[in-house]
Order: C-alpha cells, then sequence, then structure tokens
C-alpha cells in the first residue's frame, strides 16, 4: 500500500512588524486572498488525512467495536452491543473446538473399541478375532501385531488339540493290547507263557517310551532341558549307536553301518548322552523305513568352513515326498496317514532330534528322494560348549 503523505500544516504567520506598514493596493488585496485560499485547502487537506489514517493507527480493538465511520473512534467498553459481539464470538470459536475435539476422538476411539470387541471375543471362546488395519499409524501398528498374536494363539491351540488326540490315540493302543491281553488270561482264554509275556513286555516298552519321549520334549519347550557338556569323540559315539540297532536291524533284514570320515573331523564339545539319543532316533526312524535288503549309513565329517561338526544318517528307504519335508520333524506327524500304522513309532522321535540339535545351537534338517531314500543331518557347532564347560561346574547343569 501507498505510504500515506505528512499531513500539512498551516503556514506560520507573520509576526507584525515595528515599522509602519504601507498602504495595500490592488496587487496587495489579491495576493492575500490567494494566501487565504491555499490556507482553507491545506486545512482540508489535512482533516481528510487524518480522518483516513485514523484506521491505521487505532488499536485492533478499536476497530472491531468502534464506528469506522464516526470522526472519533470511541473507548471502549462492555456496553450490550460490545458485549454480544464477544459472546459470539467466544461461542464460535468453543463450537469449532468442541466440534474439531469430536471428529478426532471418534478416529482414536474407533479402532480402539474394535480392539477391545476382538479381544472380549477371544477371552469369549472365539478362535481368531481379527480386527482391520485402517492405517499406518500407531493405532494401525497395534492392530496388525493383534492380528499377528491372534493368528499364532489359533495356531498353538490348533497344535495343541491336534497334540491331546495323538497322545490319547498313542496310549490308548498299548494300554488297550496289555488290557485285552491280560482279561484274556484272566478268562482262561490265553496261557502266561513266554510269549505271552514278551508281548506285554514290549507294550509296557512302547509305552514307557512314548512318556519319555513326551517328557523330553515338555522341557524343551518349558527350557527346562539340561546338558551336561564334554568333548566328544563322534566316531566312537557313531559306533555306539550302530551297536546298539544292530540287532534290530539284522532281524529287518537291513545293513547298518558307519562310513569312516576322509580327514580329521573337527573337536565337538556336546551332551554325548543326549547326542547318542538324537542320533539313535534317526538310526531308528531310518531302519523302520527301509525295505528289507536296504542300507542305512552313518557318516561324521566337518564343514568346509571347520566351524561344524556334520553327521548324516542316511538310508536306501521309500524316500519322503516334497510336500512333506517341512512337517517331518513335527510332532506325531508321520508319512503314513493311516491309524494303523505298519512301521510302528510314536511319531515324536524326530521332534527330539530337533529339539536337542537347537539345544546344542545347531540344526537339524532332511533331504530326500521319494523312491530313492533320505538323507538326515544334524548340524552342530565345532569346539563349543552348549552353554558350559567341564571346567565350571556349576555350568554343568545349564539349563537350555
Amino acid at each position: 500500500s501507498v505510504e500515506p503523505s505528512a499531513v500539512p500544516t498551516e503556514a506560520p504567520r507573520e509576526e507584525p512588524s515595528a515599522e509602519p506598514s504601507a498602504v495595500p493596493g490592488p496587487g496587495d488585496q489579491q495576493a492575500a486572498a490567494t494566501s487565504e485560499n491555499d490556507r482553507a485547502i491545506a486545512s482540508c487537506v489535512g482533516t481528510a488525512r487524518r480522518e483516513q489514517l485514523s484506521s491505521y493507527v487505532a488499536s485492533p480493538a478499536l476497530l472491531f467495536i468502534g464506528d469506522p465511520g464516526g470522526g472519533t473512534v470511541p473507548g471502549f467498553d462492555l456496553s450490550p452491543a460490545n458485549t454480544a459481539r464477544i459472546a459470539g464470538a467466544a461461542a464460535l470459536v468453543l463450537a469449532l473446538t468442541v466440534g474439531a475435539s469430536v471428529l478426532v476422538g471418534a478416529r482414536l476411539v474407533r479402532p480402539l473399541r474394535a480392539l477391545t470387541g476382538a479381544a472380549q471375543r477371544m477371552r469369549d471362546g472365539e478362535d481368531t478375532a481379527p480386527v482391520v488395519v485402517a492405517a499406518d499409524n500407531e493405532i494401525g501398528r497395534l492392530a496388525a501385531t493383534f492380528n499377528d498374536m491372534s493368528a499364532h494363539r489359533a495356531r498353538l491351540e490348533a497344535q495343541r488339540k491336534a497334540m491331546v488326540s495323538d497322545v490319547a490315540h498313542e496310549l490308548r493302543t498299548p494300554l488297550s493290547n496289555i488290557r485285552g491281553w491280560l482279561e484274556a488270561a484272566q478268562d482262561g482264554v490265553a496261557d502266561p507263557d513266554p510269549e505271552f509275556i514278551a508281548f506285554l513286555h514290549t507294550e509296557a516298552v512302547q509305552l514307557q517310551h512314548i512318556i519319555d519321549d513326551l517328557q523330553d520334549l515338555a522341557q524343551a519347550d518349558a527350557g527346562a532341558l539340561r546338558l551336561h557338556p564334554e568333548p566328544v569323540d563322534v566316531a566312537e559315539l557313531l559306533g555306539q549307536v550302530a551297536a546298539a540297532h544292530q540287532a534290530r536291524a539284522d532281524a529287518a533284514g537291513v545293513a547298518l553301518g558307519v562310513r569312516p570320515a576322509d580327514l580329521p573331523l573337527p573337536a565337538l564339545t556336546a551332551d554325548p548322552v543326549r547326542l547318542r539319543q538324537a542320533v539313535g532316533n534317526l538310526v531308528s526312524n531310518a531302519v523302520r523305513h527301509t525295505p528289507e535288503g536296504g542300507t542305512v549309513t552313518l557318516r561324521a565329517y566337518g564343514s568346509e568352513d571347520g566351524d561344524a561338526v556334520l553327521v548324516d544318517v542316511a538310508d536306501t528307504g521309500s524316500g519322503i515326498p516334497a510336500e512333506d519335508l517341512a512337517r517331518v520333524f513335527d510332532r506325531f506327524w508321520r508319512g503314513e496317514k493311516s491309524r494303523s500304522r505298519r512301521t510302528g513309532g510314536s511319531g515324536l522321535g524326530l521332534a527330539i532330534v530337533r529339539k536337542l540339535a537347537e539345544a546344542h545351537g545347531g540344526t537339524a534338517t532332511a533331504v530326500s528322494t521319494p523312491g530313492e531314500g533320505s538323507v538326515f543331518t544334524l548340524r552342530l557347532p565345532a569346539g563349543e560348549a552348549a552353554p558350559g564347560t567341564p571346567d565350571d561346574p556349576d555350568a554343568m547343569n545349564t539349563t537350555i
């Protein structure tokens, strides 16, 4: 905007001279009239400028409640008109604030109510209660995490139900056999001869084996599986496992052997009892699924960089379909779909193998070609104790 020019002031009046003035002539009268007109014009212009500038120099409050058309800006007062204006402005601001708060609050509360309702439905027994993730903010991330937790809970619940069903079946079979034969002997139908006693003993051993496996898995899940690490001669351990399963392999017509290592093995510190249990489970599984005339071979070797010891148990059995390989270490999973499993077993051995390998800081994997056989591999870190060493007595009972 153009800045206003300075307000002209009246011209200074001439002081009367002490000398006697001359009698004005006609020219002097004309000049006096012109000067009087100039002063009147300057005064009028100054008044107009002051009226124009009054709106620029007045305070905002006076501009709001004053009379812009008046010649003089009135002072602030709480007159009824001014009070009504202030009250109206305050009410408008308050209404806008409340409206904005309601809108923002509704956007925040709506997803929280959905989360609360989903949690209550899960509390009442619903397996999954997903909520809609509408935004990528804190509440949206909370909803996504809740959905993941709900799905994980549903998977665990399904596994629990399946496990209870499988445990009931696995325990029912040997118990039913024992009960049936005992009732037959009690009724005089069966004679308690050595063969009868041997059958009952086999069923009792199978029952005890299932209970022991379940206990091992429960300890592993609870983090209470104890390891007693010490230096292990892997070649000697494989020979012991092969000798322990030789009679079963001979009865099945399966050739069981240990392949010597081509190179010296890296040092291994592990729990020999638990490691023997893991390798034994693999050998038992391989012998069970290898037909007569097949072979089962144990082999130990070091990794290329020397940081791990690998143990392979290879068989020439029926193999495992590719779609089932990811499930071979699951509890109670078996390749045979029917309940009348001719190969026997509790379905817990490979699950225990994986838990024992993980407790040692290693892994358990499997590769298979249907119709040709399978290879199960334990990979254990070399030169490391599964926390604790024999030199540390307090670490010998370390909980994994």
